[in-house]
């Protein structure tokens, strides 16, 4: 019998650079089919009921990893979407603990929901200090000057 082959290993990708980012791409679908499978569940009111009853019970349904399942029980939102979850997925996990969109966005950030709502409201976060988890992009990009015309007028 043919071994099967080993999951290849996700492409790194030059988004992944980006602190606190999470981009959800082929790879991220792949690896948080589960989890995102197990928050759409929550759209059923007696699945939400079974979740809230006794939710490791009602995880073991949907083959989550390990990490995945701690996530989920700490709803740790930031490694959720790490392992793959969705942030329109998950965010149907915080609706069935009674919380709001805005609610998760300032948990995920670590602020306030007025100090979130503020920061949004001002233009978001400032890209100082947020550009490159490796450095690389620290500093801004150079503009692209424009493509020099031909200067032979055209009759």
């Amino acid at each position: 019998m043919a071994k099967a082959k080993a999951q290849a290993k996700p492409q790194e990708n030059e988004y992944e650079d980006i602190p606190g980012t999470f981009v959800f791409n082929a790879d991220r679908s792949r690896q948080g089919y589960g989890i995102n499978m197990f928050c759409m569940s929550l759209m059923k009111a007696e699945n939400r009921k079974a979740f809230k009853d006794n939710e490791a019970e009602y995880l073991k349904a949907y083959n989550l990893t390990p990490e995945q399942t701690d996530a989920v029980l700490k709803r740790d939102y930031n490694r959720m979407l790490e392992l793959g979850g969705n942030i329109y997925f998950t965010a149907k996990l915080g609706a069935t603990d009674g919380h709001s969109f805005r609610h998760l966005a300032a948990t995920m950030t670590g602020s306030t929901q007025e100090d979130y709502a503020a920061m949004m409201l001002a233009g978001g976060r400032s890209v100082e200090g947020n550009r490159s988890k490796s450095g690389k992009r620290d500093k801004p990009a150079k503009a692209k000057s424009s493509a020099k015309t031909s200067s032979k007028k055209r009759k």
